[in-house]
C-alpha cells in the first residue's frame, strides 16, 4: 500500500458545500491510501501454487478480473477454481473461468 496524502471525508465535504459547516476538523480527514500490485501477487501465489502442484483447489473472494490470466492458468494446471463473489455482480469473463461459482 502506498500513503497518496489526504482527503476529506464525503460526509464532511457535503456539510461543507452546503454552508453546514465552516472548518474541517481532524476526524473529517482520513488517509487517501492506493494499494499497489495486488492482483500481481495473487496471480503470481495462483500460478506458484498450480505449477508446483502444491493444492487441488483455488477459493478466489474477489470480483477482479484482472485475475483471469492466473484463474485461466490454474484451470489448464488442473485446478478446481472456486469463486466467491460475495454476492456483488462480476463480469462474465471472470465468471466464465471458474468452476464453480458461490
Amino acid at each position: 500500500m502506498a500513503h497518496q496524502g489526504w482527503e476529506i471525508g464525503r460526509a464532511a465535504l457535503r456539510a461543507l458545500t452546503a454552508g453546514e459547516k465552516t472548518t474541517v476538523e481532524a476526524n473529517d480527514v482520513r488517509p487517501k491510501i492506493q494499494q499497489k500490485g495486488v492482483d500481481m501477487r495473487i496471480g503470481l501465489d495462483i500460478a506458484s501454487m498450480a505449477f508446483k502442484r502444491l493444492v487441488s483447489a483455488i477459493v478466489l473472494v474477489s470480483g477482479d478480473s484482472d485475475l483471469v490470466p492466473a484463474l485461466k492458468l490454474a484451470r489448464r494446471e488442473g485446478l478446481k477454481v472456486y469463486l466467491d463473489t460475495m454476492g456483488r455482480r462480476v463480469r462474465p469473463e471472470l465468471a466464465i473461468h471458474c468452476d464453480v461459482l458461490i
